[in-house]
């Protein structure tokens, strides 16, 4: 299992910061979700995601400049913004855009 970004940038008591970085054509290890988190595309392209069996649960533009933020629900994530995603907590993405996506992510502790 993978960790949820490239690189952690910044942890405390509250908080987890990373720095997420995926070329195209990059596949993510599969990884876990086990806290909350929000994150803010700072550079965009098309995300594909894959649930813990490697199955392809759709595609998705990721624009630069939008946020996506999430609870954890059992072993599903459930948007909390006014997108009303849902997918497994845990996954795998795949950057199937022609640029580098990029994005702050952050973890809320318990």
């Amino acid at each position: 299992m993978g960790e949820v970004g490239s690189t952690r940038i910044f942890e405390n008591d509250r908080i987890i910061v990373w720095d997420f970085v995926l070329e195209p054509g990059e596949r993510t290890p599969r990884h876990t979700h086990e806290l909350d988190y929000v994150w803010y595309v700072v550079e965009g392209s098309r995300l594909e995601t894959f649930d813990a069996d490697g199955k392809s649960i759709g595609a998705f533009d990721s624009k630069t400049g939008d946020t996506f933020a999430f609870r954890c629900d059992g072993e599903g994530l459930v948007s909390t913004d006014d997108k009303g995603l849902r997918g497994p907590a845990t996954h795998s993405a795949r950057n199937v855009g022609s640029t580098r996506y990029r994005e702050i992510l952050v973890e809320m502790k318990r």
